[in-house]
């Protein structure tokens, strides 16, 4: 017996079947999804770095250009951009469609330490990486107000506390925290001040730092035993810095306050983007 002869035999069954698999193919044919470009994940790292307070045009030149330079040499990059902002720093880098993601991801990782003796040594941290898809956009947007709070204050919360506890939530590729500065001291000195009690910049730079140094306090002894000393007496406030001693002048003590207007602010008053909550 032949494979076509039960069809023969069976002609009501037969024609049935057939008109059961059209059927089928009709209604699947309204469900396929149609795209004008195939779905296509190019293998992408995006290297960020920020520093605060740099021009754009500074950026480019101390940072993104030593950071092409080693990264030109990793293999099977097709592509690599880069976009400098005021203090901030983005490359892209494309990889071929056959180029293993983690691969490049180390590769990426070894020149970034290749160009770190290249950098500026005022750039607090070392420039991170992650993977990267230019066609994804954000799913998700929260917004944080309050009454009673400042800008710096909401952004200090959302970078501490709740970046950190969404980057943990299963299948979250990546948090984004912007529209302001973490929040920080400001001083603004007063030309003329300085001039009359004859203070240099270098001065009151050399009494901040010092009223930030988080030095060893050293030790009591009584009898047999030995007591550290352990305390933290960095100056976080306005007010804490308000009254620190800058230098000595006629015969008393000048204070910060006599010579400059000190505020708890932010560290940039211009920002107001999201740029992976590192503000320039």
């Amino acid at each position: 017996m032949h494979f076509s002869e039960i069809f023969v035999r069976r002609p009501v069954a037969t024609t049935l079947l057939t008109v059961g698999v059209a059927f089928a193919g009709v209604l699947a044919l309204f469900h396929l999804s149609v795209a004008p470009l195939p779905q296509v994940d190019f293998p992408t790292l995006m290297i960020q770095a920020s520093m605060s307070g740099a021009s754009p045009d500074v950026m480019a030149a101390t940072v993104a250009a030593p950071l092409e330079r080693h990264l030109g040499f990793i293999a099977d990059v097709t592509e690599m951009t880069s976009r400098s902002s005021l203090g901030q720093t983005q490359i892209t880098l494309q990889f071929a469609l056959d180029r293993d993601i983690d691969g490049a991801a180390r590769d990426v990782e070894a020149a970034i330490n290749a160009a770190r003796a290249d950098l500026p040594a005022n750039l607090r941290s070392n420039p991170t990486y992650r993977k990267y898809n230019p066609s994804d956009a954000p799913i998700l947007l929260v917004v944080l107000t309050s009454g009673t709070r400042t800008s710096g204050q909401l952004y200090d919360t959302a970078a501490t506390v709740l970046q950190q506890k969404l980057s943990q939530i299963e299948g979250v590729g990546n948090v984004d925290v912007g529209g302001s500065s973490l929040p920080a001291v400001r001083v603004e000195l007063n030309p003329d001040a300085l001039s009359q009690y004859g203070i240099g910049l270098e001065d009151v730079r050399a009494a901040l730092a010092a009223a930030n140094a988080n030095s060893p306090k050293g030790a009591v002894e009584v009898g047999d035993r030995q007591f550290q000393v352990y305390t933290n007496d960095q100056a976080t406030h306005a007010k804490d810095y308000r009254d620190l001693v800058v230098a000595y002048r006629h015969n008393r003590a000048t204070l910060l306050s006599d010579i400059a207007e000190v505020n708890d602010s932010v560290q940039s008053l211009r920002y107001a983007g999201s740029i992976n909550g590192n503000p320039p």
